[in-house]
């Protein structure tokens, strides 16, 4: 693991930011899950000066209620690393997937069946489009009812629950290994088969399709606009983020950051309690290095 004492300067942009992105949990959000006055106005400022603005977060669109309220022009966020596009504009509840990039179901059961093998006692959940389904020894580690429970096997099989509707993730829970061990464990057990990160401080990994990941889909939407990934601003805390701050252009990690995201970002900004992302933007809107 990276030391979290690298703290590289941050040179003053020779490309003007023409999108900001930004994870929630940890970073945008405050522990409490309130969005700071001080970051609402920062972000409207950010929109007005014609900056577009993404949330780019491991949540499920239905959990995006915190910020519907702060989403400017497209209205377009990023849910599950990666898996879906959604539109925030219908308000709570009324949510509608743009684009969704979802994980075969021979895939996930791949990553199941050898996840078990190489870390036995993992406990499994199903995160869709519209459904959450979960394993009975699975803990209750999410703000919601399951609308199933059964193994994952089951959840999983093409007539099983939700057996038409995409699947955009599972996610696999181990009570006792050390989170970045698991992840490095994971990784290596499922290779190519799919996409594996966190975003939690447990031993709570996140599965999702090749290839899918917060860059992935985020240089997507860029390149449907003619963004650059130079013109690009990202913010993160976690492993989930890694990807995205190396792609942007520029990009910072947190005062409370994981040191891999330290190692990966070009620069730092304050927790996420003391607003650091409206910290940089507003330096960045004043012309300040």
């Amino acid at each position: 693991m990276t030391s979290a004492t690298r703290q590289p300067e941050t040179p003053a942009p020779a490309v003007p930011p023409r999108l900001i992105a930004t994870d929630l949990d940890g970073t945008l959000l405050r522990d409490d899950k309130s969005v700071s006055p001080r970051t609402v106005a920062a972000l409207a400022a950010a929109e007005e000066a014609g900056i577009e603005v993404f949330f780019v977060t491991g949540r499920p669109a239905r959990w995006m209620d915190v910020v519907s309220d702060h989403v400017h022009g497209h209205g377009l966020a990023i849910c599950g690393n990666g898996a879906a596009v959604v539109d925030l504009h219908g308000g709570p509840g009324a949510h509608r997937f743009v684009k969704v990039r979802e994980l075969a179901r021979d895939n996930a059961l791949d990553a199941v069946r050898l996840l078990r093998d190489a870390a036995p006692g993992t406990m499994y959940a199903v995160e869709q489009t519209y459904g959450f389904h979960q394993e009975p020894e699975y803990p209750k580690l999410h703000m919601e009812l399951p609308d199933h429970l059964a193994p994952a096997e089951e959840l999983l099989a093409p007539d099983g629950p939700g057996g038409a509707e995409p699947v955009l993730k599972i996610l696999a829970y181990h009570p006792s290994l050390d989170p970045d061990g698991f992840l490095t464990t994971a990784r290596l057990a499922i290779g190519e088969r799919a996409s594996v990160t966190r975003s939690s401080p447990s031993a709570l990994l996140e599965i999702s399709g090749p290839g899918v990941s917060k860059a992935s889909t985020l240089a997507l939407c860029c390149a449907e606009r003619g963004i650059s990934h130079e013109e690009v601003v990202a913010f993160g805390d976690m492993p989930n983020d890694v990807e995205m701050l190396t792609w942007a252009g520029r990009s910072f990690a947190m005062g409370n950051a994981h040191p891999d995201v330290v190692a990966a970002a070009s620069g730092r900004t304050v927790a996420n309690n003391d607003d650091g992302v409206a910290v940089v933007i507003e330096r960045m809107l004043s012309g300040r290095p």
